[in-house]
């Protein structure tokens, strides 16, 4: 039986002023199965054409931070696995963002973010 599940895709975003993203990578939730990951794939060389200067030190440690708070570990270990969704997906300005969160449904969300880092975030 097929459950519901969101995902929102990460974005890199290397400089805010420009309005200009690429996507990193992608979460999926699935609340009845108390599912939360991120899987990521950076594509440095792209990045590097939209931001020459970009630190990828600092963006893989946000994106290290992003996959910790998917596990529950560091800062985030209290909290339950929605919140950390709805903490990770919330909007903000930094070089992480993520997109708008979506639905659908589901027997495995691990193939959906299999999917999704496929058909979104790799060429």
């Amino acid at each position: 039986m097929p459950h519901v599940f969101e995902y929102a895709l990460v974005r890199a975003v290397p400089r805010q002023e420009r309005g200009e993203f690429m996507n990193v990578g992608a979460i999926v939730y699935c609340a009845k199965l108390r599912f939360l990951r991120c899987a990521v794939a950076v594509d440095r060389d792209r990045l590097r054409a939209l931001d020459p200067d970009l630190d990828l030190d600092t963006l893989d440690a946000a994106l290290q931070s992003m996959c910790q708070a998917c596990e529950g570990t560091g800062p985030m270990a209290g909290t339950s696995v929605g919140q950390r969704f709805r903490w990770l997906t919330a909007p903000r300005s930094t070089i992480l963002q993520t997109s708008p969160a979506h639905t659908g449904l589901t027997d495995d969300p691990a193939a959906e973010l299999d999917r999704l880092v496929t058909t979104q975030v790799r060429l």
